[in-house]
This record gives structure tokens, C-alpha cells and sequence, in this order.
């Protein structure tokens, strides 16, 4: 899967399309992932420990990977992500646009 817990990421189709955010979460079995600010949706809740007053909470919901681009550490575009091995043997995610690393 190209996107990882940490990542930056930006929303390529669907209603939440050219929002960007954070990955929260990542479900490799459903391939979904919870983005920071994206696709909020209303939970009506009951009061509890977390919650003494219970109402309606915003908070994130799952979206499909395949809706999430990278954003180039360089220059902040949206970005496709390659795999590149290293001399010391080790595999990094590398921006098909820059060329740049990331992390």
C-alpha cells in the first residue's frame, strides 16, 4: 500500500476532493484510511468518561486509498510514489515528481 500512518496526503476524487491532511490510520484489510480533517462525519454519542455530556462529536471518517495522492515534499503538488533500493540494501518510497525521499 503507497500510503503510510504520518503521511501527507491530498484527496484526488469525491466529494471531499482538494482537501489534504495527515494519515490518522491506516486499514490494509478494507484499504481505507482516516485523513485529518477530511470527511468529518456526526456521531451521536452517549455521556461517557470521554464525553460526560454526550451530543453529536465530529470526527473522521474512512476513505478509499486509491482517493489519496502524496504531496511532494518539495513543492507541495500532488505526486505519485516510487520504490528506490539503496546502496546499504535498504527500500525508500521516493517521489515520482521530485525525485525527493520520503521519510
Amino acid at each position: 500500500m503507497h500510503v503510510r500512518k504520518g503521511d501527507q496526503v491530498v484527496v484526488i476524487s469525491g466529494n471531499q476532493k482538494g482537501k489534504s491532511g495527515r494519515i490518522l490510520e491506516v486499514d490494509r484489510k478494507k484499504e481505507r484510511a482516516l485523513v485529518e480533517g477530511v470527511n468529518l462525519i456526526s456521531v451521536h454519542t452517549k455521556p461517557n468518561a470521554q464525553y460526560p455530556e454526550g451530543g453529536i462529536i465530529k470526527k473522521e471518517g474512512p476513505i478509499h486509498v486509491s482517493n489519496l495522492l502524496h504531496v511532494d515534499p518539495k513543492d507541495g503538488k500532488p505526486c505519485r510514489i516510487g520504490y528506490k533500493v539503496e546502496d546499504n540494501g535498504t527500500k525508500v518510497r521516493i517521489s515520482k515528481r521530485s525525485g525527493e525521499v520520503i521519510k
